[in-house]
This record gives C-alpha cells, sequence and structure tokens, in this order.
C-alpha cells in the first residue's frame, strides 16, 4: 500500500481506502485558492479606496509650478470652472480665463482682483463649438509668452434634454463633439509643449459617470466623455516622463446649470466643495483605482465608481436598462414641462 494512502470511517459506509488526491480534488482545491485570491484582491481595492478618498493626501498644487506661474481654466465663466479659478487663484495661481460670455469673464476677473490683489488675470472670450482656428491662434498668442503650470480642461456640453441618437437635432450632436472632444484636445496641445519644455505641469481633464459607464438616451455625450478616458490615459502615459501630471477625474451629478440641480445633498455636491476634493487629492485614484490616471475624488462619487468599475463587468446589462429607464423618465418630465411652457406664451 502506498504511503499516500490512509484509512479514514465513514459513518454511513464503514471503513474506506483514500489515496492521493484525484484530478476532482486538485480542481476544486484550485478553485478555493483563486476565489480566495480574488476575494482577498477586492478587500484590498477596497482599502486602497478608502485611504484614497478619505486619508491621504494628494500632491501640493505648487509642485507644478513656481511663484508667478499661471492656470488656464476653459469653461471658467459658470459652476466648476468659475470655482476652480477662484480656488487656483486663492492657491496663488495667475488666471488665463477662457469662456463663451464676455462680460461673464471680466465680471468674474473683477470678482478675483477685489478678493487677492496679487493675483494677475487674462481673458479670452470664445466659443469652443465653432471650432474656429482664429480663436484658437489668440489662444496661442496668449499661452506662448505665459508659464502655464495647471490646465484644466472643464469646458463641456451635454444634451438640452435625454433624446434618442436618431432624434438629436445635428447642431446639438455637433457642439458636443466639438466642445467636449475637439476643443479640449486643441487647448491641450496648445499648452502641453511648454509643460514638456519645462518638464512640470499639471492636466486636468473633466470627465463624467457618463463615460464610465453608457448611458442610453445621451448618447453622444456619453460617447464624448468616453473618448476623454482613453485620450487621457494615453496623455498620461506620454506625458508621465516629463513630470507631467495627467488626471481625467470622473464625476457624477453636482449642483450646476448643465445638470439643472440646485439643491446639493450627499451625492450631488456644489461645485466648491467638488473642486476642493479635487485639488486636494491630486495624484490619488479616489474610487477609480482601476483606471490609470483617472481619479474619483469626491467621497461619494468615488464610492459609487468603485461599485461600478467592480460590478459593471458581470452587471452592464442591469445598469444600461436603469440608466434607459432614468433617461427616459427625466425626457418625459422635460417635455411635459416644454408643453406647459409653449401653452403659457399661447396664452
Amino acid at each position: 500500500m502506498s504511503l499516500l494512502s490512509k484509512y479514514y470511517v465513514d459513518s454511513w459506509s464503514g471503513w474506506h481506502l483514500e489515496t492521493s488526491p484525484g484530478p476532482q480534488s486538485l480542481v476544486t482545491l484550485f478553485l478555493l485558492i483563486t476565489g480566495g485570491l480574488l476575494v482577498a484582491s477586492q478587500i484590498w481595492t477596497f482599502l486602497r479606496v478608502l485611504l484614497s478618498l478619505f486619508v491621504l493626501p494628494g500632491k501640493s498644487l505648487r509642485s507644478f509650478g513656481s511663484k508667478g506661474s499661471w492656470a488656464l481654466v476653459t469653461g471658467a465663466s459658470d459652476g466648476i470652472g468659475k470655482e476652480f479659478a477662484l480656488q487656483l487663484a486663492r492657491a496663488g495661481f495667475n488666471l488665463l480665463l477662457v469662456s463663451r460670455t464676455e462680460e461673464k469673464l471680466s465680471a468674474l476677473a473683477d470678482e478675483m482682483s477685489s478678493k487677492n490683489p496679487a493675483v494677475q488675470t487674462k481673458r479670452l472670450a470664445m466659443d469652443f463649438a465653432r471650432n474656429d482656428d482664429e480663436d484658437h491662434e489668440k489662444l496661442k498668442a496668449l499661452v506662448d509668452e505665459l508659464d502655464i503650470a495647471v490646465l484644466v480642461n472643464n469646458v463641456g456640453k451635454s444634451h438640452n434634454m435625454p433624446v434618442p441618437f436618431v432624434l438629436t437635432p445635428e447642431d446639438e450632436l455637433t457642439d458636443i463633439v466639438n466642445i467636449n472632444c475637439l476643443g479640449t484636445l486643441r487647448v491641450t496641445q496648445l499648452v502641453a509643449p511648454g509643460m514638456v519644455q519645462r518638464k512640470r505641469g499639471l492636466i486636468l481633464t473633466m470627465g463624467s459617470f457618463g463615460g464610465l459607464v453608457p448611458t442610453p438616451l445621451l448618447a453622444t455625450y456619453s460617447g464624448s466623455k468616453a473618448f476623454l478616458q482613453y485620450w487621457s490615459t494615453a496623455l498620461g502615459s506620454e506625458l508621465e516622463p516629463y513630470g507631467i501630471q495627467v488626471e481625467l477625474v470622473q464625476a457624477h451629478l453636482i449642483t450646476s446649470a448643465m445638470s439643472k440641480i440646485r439643491k446639493p445633498t450627499a451625492t450631488v455636491p456644489t461645485p466648491r466643495t467638488f473642486v476642493k476634493s479635487v485639488l486636494s487629492k491630486i495624484g490619488r485614484h479616489g474610487g477609480s483605482p482601476g483606471y490609470t490616471f483617472s481619479s474619483s475624488p469626491y467621497w461619494s462619487h468615488g464610492l459609487i465608481a468603485w461599485v461600478l468599475t467592480c460590478v459593471m463587468g458581470v452587471m452592464s446589462k442591469t445598469f444600461l436598462s436603469f440608466n434607459k429607464d432614468m433617461h427616459e423618465s427625466i425626457r418625459k418630465r422635460a417635455l411635459r414641462k416644454a408643453e406647459r411652457e409653449k401653452g403659457k406664451k399661447a396664452e
């Protein structure tokens, strides 16, 4: 008898001979070990998410530029863009403000000068939907004479209301692509060479959960944000050797004109609270540990992103259906509101 063999007692059938483990036992053991490792990996990932969101600080903004350096913020006149400008000014950066409306830019520049007299401001009114070469030449002339240490690609556009792709107005479709994609690419291409030359810089691009999870009835917007996800990852890999930090900021809902939400909640922060979390967590993945050069720094958004990235591989149809139902409901309410307003005007 083999030394590996032994006897054991089975209460039902008496004495039996047990030999060394067979193929079935080895497969079972392999599956148990693999399952244990996967569970341990998920627990470790979640602990990293908690540390990133609640404990570990981000890189100092001053590591990206010296005194007198500039920050360029697109879509700077309202909401998140305005808040980025104000908080970067408080951090000591001079500001190059770019947005569509000259009056709003002028008012923001005056507000910043009154709050931070030492901060210099320059501004350029341009409509990114036009994708106008002359506008970009004017911006290039400003960028070339400044030490741009921080670029915030904030300018963006969504649909006026949730809409099936086949019913999307052509001008709305074109505007979304021009603003979200081409505008971001062209501005970054103007700024990045100077950062490469100086071997330092920070490029923040506003992403969206619409790019993290495919969103029916916001198909063009969702696709544009997914494009920025892959573009940022590729760009981050290219620029990392030059000391440049590239980060796509994944955001859920925020109180803003775009979201049409005014009241903040635990999952819908104000622009001030959201931007503060972004600037304090530079270089931390937050709730997006599986996405290189991406971050979900606001605590509730980070937890939601972690859940989505962990389960969406096996539940993508569930999330797709949920998103579709939610935006169909929003579209119905928006259409009813439009009908009411139309009726009031007719009176």
